[in-house]
C-alpha cells in the first residue's frame, strides 16, 4: 500500500473519532455516551476507508462518466416527471411515479455512461481525461510496435516528438505474450516489455497509459483504431491489417518498415563501403557480406578475407526481393582508426 495513502486514511479515521467526541462535547444530552459515539465514529471512518479500497480500480474517467450519467438520468426523470402526463391524478401516486422515474433513469444513465466511458470523448470531444495540453500531437502505440523494438531507438534519436498513448489492454496483451508457454512468443513478449522500460527511461519521451478495457480479444484492433480516431492521434503499428483498417477509417498511421526503407542509404557505383564478410560466394574468389539494412554484398577476389572486415568499391547494384544486391571489388582489409 502507498505510504501516503495509509497516512491519509489513518488521519481520516482519527478525524472521524475526534468529530464524534466533539459532537458529544457540544450536546450535553450525549455527554454520557462519549465512548459509544467514538466507537460509532471509528466504524464510520472504517466504512468510508473500506469503500475507498473497494473503489481502487475506479479511475477519474469512470468518475466523470458516472457524474455525467447521473446528471443525464436526473434530467430525463425531471423532464418526464414535469410533463403533462403527470399533471393530474392522485398526488401520492404521482410522487411514487416520480420517485420510480428518478431511481430508474439515474440507474440506467449511470450504467450506460460507465459501459461506454471510452465513447465519452465523442460526446464532449475536448475532454481528454489527461492533464496535458490539447494541442500536443499524440500517437497510439499497439503491441506489434512494442514487440518490434525499433520504437525505442527512434524515440532515443528525438525524431518522434509526440505523446505516446499506450492503452492498458495493450499492456495486458503484451503481458499475456510474455507469459506464453511458447518460447518464441515468450521472447517476443519480454522484448516488448523491455522496450517499454527503455521508453520509460527516456526522460524526454511523454508516455501516457490510457485506461481502457476490451471485453473480447478480437475487438483490440477496432478499439485501437477508435482510440486513435477519437483522440485525433496517429497509430503506430507494424501490423499491415491494422494499418489497412486505420486507413479505411481515416486514421493516419506510422509504419516503421516504411521509415526503415526511407532511411536506407543510396548506393552509388564507384563508392567505397566497409563490410564484414561472413561466408564464401558461389563463384570462385567471391565472398558475401551484409550491410546494416540487410542488403547482400558480393565482393570479388575476397574469399581469403572471410570473417574479416574489408573495404570494397561498388561496381553494380541490383534490386532484389529483400532489398538490394551489391556487387563490389576488393580494395583491401579495413583497418580501424
Amino acid at each position: 500500500m502507498n505510504k501516503t495513502l495509509l497516512v491519509i486514511r489513518l488521519l481520516f479515521i482519527f478525524l472521524c473519532i475526534a468529530a464524534s467526541w466533539l459532537v458529544c462535547y457540544s450536546i450535553k444530552e450525549w455527554d454520557d455516551h462519549r465512548g459509544l459515539a467514538m466507537v460509532i465514529g471509528l466504524m464510520i471512518g472504517l466504512l468510508v476507508v473500506l469503500i475507498d479500497v473497494m473503489l481502487k480500480g475506479f479511475s477519474l474517467r469512470g468518475l466523470t462518466a458516472l457524474t455525467f450519467g447521473l446528471a443525464m438520468g436526473t434530467l430525463i426523470s425531471w423532464m418526464i416527471g414535469s410533463s403533462p402526463l403527470l399533471q393530474e391524478g392522485d398526488p401520492q401516486v404521482i410522487y411514487l411515479v416520480q420517485l420510480a422515474l428518478f431511481v430508474i433513469c439515474t440507474y440506467l444513465g449511470t450504467v450506460i455512461a460507465l459501459r461506454g466511458k471510452d465513447d465519452f470523448n465523442l460526446v464532449i470531444p475536448y475532454v481528454r481525461f489527461v492533464p496535458h495540453e490539447v494541442d500536443v500531437p499524440l500517437v497510439v502505440v499497439d503491441t506489434s510496435a512494442l514487440v518490434d523494438g525499433r520504437i525505442a531507438k527512434v524515440c532515443e534519436t528525438r525524431f518522434l516528438a509526440a505523446g505516446l498513448i499506450i492503452p492498458s489492454f495493450v499492456l495486458t496483451e503484451l503481458q499475456g505474450i510474455a507469459d506464453s508457454p511458447d518460447p518464441v512468443k515468450q521472447a517476443r513478449g519480454r522484448r516488448g516489455l523491455q522496450v517499454l522500460n527503455d521508453l520509460r527511461a527516456l526522460k524526454h519521451v511523454d508516455i501516457r497509459i490510457h485506461q481502457s478495457e476490451v471485453s473480447r480479444r478480437q475487438d483490440i484492433e477496432a478499439k485501437l483504431v477508435f482510440l486513435a480516431q477519437s483522440m485525433r492521434a496517429k497509430l503506430l503499428t507494424t501490423d499491415t491489417n491494422l494499418a489497412s483498417m486505420a486507413r479505411f477509417q481515416g486514421v493516419e498511421w506510422l509504419n516503421l518498415h516504411a521509415l526503415e526503407t526511407a532511411l536506407r542509404p543510396e548506393l552509388v557505383i564507384g563508392e567505397s563501403i566497409a563490410v564484414e564478410l561472413v561466408r564464401p560466394g558461389k563463384d570462385e574468389g567471391q565472398a558475401l557480406g551484409f550491410l546494416g539494412d540487410g542488403s547482400m554484398v558480393v565482393v570479388n577476389n575476397a574469399r581469403a578475407f572471410v570473417g574479416k572486415r574489408v573495404t570494397a568499391e561498388i561496381i553494380g547494384v541490383l534490386p532484389s526481393g529483400s532489398g538490394k544486391m551489391v556487387f563490389a571489388t576488393l580494395l583491401g582489409e579495413d583497418v580501424p582508426v
